[in-house]
């Protein structure tokens, strides 16, 4: 999955906070841990989705730790403002930003939303990595409660090390917790399913945008 030799980092495109790690926590957690440089982009702190009484810098704090659990150092852990359920209207800003990211970091692997996500959001962000990335590999992630339709073409297999720190870092989004989504049966169940469908524990599955080699 990832060449030793090769100093580029490995960039994660999560429309919002807490995208990424429900879509890649574990490769996240398994890169790192090769010594992979891994940088998180939120596109937004969501901060119009916070319950009432929330700080609106809440989910900011929470993606810092949360990715810092998966060993993201807090420099790479990067948060925009785009306004929730409003990307759309701010698709070429979106594009640009992803531009000076490729210019600045020369990824040589992307995570972003698979090409079945039916968020407004992460189409939106989806469509425009894949412009701006679309000469390295990139790996769209799952997120089954949005998706109509997944291609698993690729597999990352997990430890229950990873498992546990993918789980340990959603668990940073207080928040958020009460959603059935994040509930950690549900985590280990869709792991679970994927790793049986290769013969392991547990796995991440991913759609295979563009593979690069």
């Amino acid at each position: 999955m990832i060449d030793s030799n090769d100093p580029r980092p490995i960039l994660v495109l999560a429309p919002h906070t807490d995208d990424g790690e429900f879509g890649c926590g574990g490769a996240i957690a398994k890169l790192r841990s090769r010594g992979a440089r891994v940088i998180y982009i939120a596109f937004s702190d969501a901060r119009e989705s916070l319950p009432k009484g929330w700080a609106p810098d809440t989910l900011r704090n929470e993606v810092v730790a949360a990715t810092q659990v998966l060993g993201i150092d807090a420099e790479d852990c990067l948060v925009r403002d785009f306004p929730v359920r409003r990307f759309s209207q701010f698709r070429q800003e979106i594009l640009d930003d992803m531009i000076r990211l490729r210019a600045q970091f020369d990824p040589r692997m992307v995570f972003l939303p698979s090409s079945h996500d039916t968020h407004q959001d992460h189409n939106v962000v989806r469509e425009e990595g894949f412009r701006a990335f679309k000469r390295v590999t990139m790996l769209g992630y799952e997120v089954p409660w949005n998706n109509l339709d997944f291609r698993a073409g690729c597999y990352v297999t997990l430890s229950e090390n990873e498992v546990k720190l993918k789980i340990a870092a959603l668990q940073c989004y207080v928040s958020q917790k009460g959603r059935d989504y994040a509930n950690e049966d549900v985590i280990r169940s869709i792991l679970r399913m994927r790793g049986v469908q290769i013969g392991v524990n547990s796995a991440e599955a991913f759609e295979v945008l563009r593979w690069v080699v």
